[in-house]
């Protein structure tokens, strides 16, 4: 058997193996989960003096629930959303992903994603199944911890 012959098939065998695997379970984010999540998350930050948004957002990057509070400016919404889409995306807190754009700026170009903090993933554990992203705090920092009292409100149910 020639050399591209046996690569041929070692490529046909390592491709049937991926084929058999079958259907795929994975663990996704519920409604009430991101709805319970976004209120608690916007409560905090109301709590705090801010008018904030807040997006949750499943393991796919498909809207689960979304508030925006009264008085809070136009462009929140949509960075809320930036935030929770670059958090499920890359699968880490939105400030680490500002630190990385900070060495390697290229990351900013990638579509819909934000270096912002305020978007932190939800994850069963090391299982990322959605992300949570607040905007209109006066600082990532800020919305980061409002968007940990998101998770935390529901950490008991992430199993």
């Amino acid at each position: 058997m020639t050399k591209l012959a046996r690569f041929s098939l070692a490529s046909l065998t390592a491709l049937g193996l991926a084929l058999a695997q079958g259907v795929l379970t994975e663990r996704n984010l519920s409604v009430a989960l991101a709805e319970e999540a976004a209120l608690a998350a916007m409560q905090k930050c109301q709590a705090d003096g801010y008018r904030v948004s807040v997006v949750v957002l499943d393991r796919g990057g498909t809207f689960k629930a979304g508030l925006r509070n009264d008085g809070a400016g136009l462009h929140t919404f949509d960075t809320a959303w930036k935030k929770a889409f670059t958090s499920a995306s890359i699968r880490i807190p939105t400030s680490t992903f500002a630190q990385r754009v900070q060495t390697a700026p290229g990351l900013a170009s990638i579509s819909g994603v934000i270096a912002l903090g305020g978007g932190l993933p939800i994850s069963v554990g090391n299982e990322v199944i959605g992300a949570i992203g607040v905007g209109g705090a006066p600082s990532g920092e800020a919305d980061e911890v409002c968007a940990k009292a998101g998770i935390d409100k529901i950490a008991d149910r992430l199993r």
